[in-house]
């Protein structure tokens, strides 16, 4: 398996926030590469606001999170806070989309209401 990272830069213009999103497979061995960019980040406008997005990455290895955490708290705290956000603490939706399944149809093939449908 290819191991690669790609990170897209969002910086707000007010100089609010930097938002690094991750996308590829985060492992212990390539978590590091994201401690230059996040350092950089912090400098643009002290202190800005950074946060490490890694809800779009297609592979996160629980250990490269802890790391990448540890080091990033250990960096310079005075620059700004940093978060890093996993699809684990993602908001999850405040309900579920009702489906249709197919034993709910009629013998003309459209849809019969659900018992708990008005």
């Amino acid at each position: 398996m290819d191991h690669k990272l790609s990170v897209l830069v969002q910086i707000d213009l007010h100089g609010a926030y930097v938002r690094l999103v991750v996308t590829g497979c985060v492992t212990e061995a390539n978590q590091h590469a994201l401690r230059p960019l996040v350092a950089r980040a912090r400098a643009l406008v002290p202190p800005v606001a950074v946060t490490v997005d890694l809800t779009c990455a297609e592979h996160v290895e629980a250990g490269a999170v802890d790391l990448l955490r540890w080091a990033l708290e250990h960096d310079d705290a005075g620059a700004g806070p940093v978060e890093v956000l996993t699809a684990a603490e993602r908001s999850q939706p405040t309900h579920r989309p009702v489906t249709v399944l197919a034993s709910h149809r009629s013998r003309a093939g459209a849809p019969e209401p659900l018992p708990w449908s008005a």
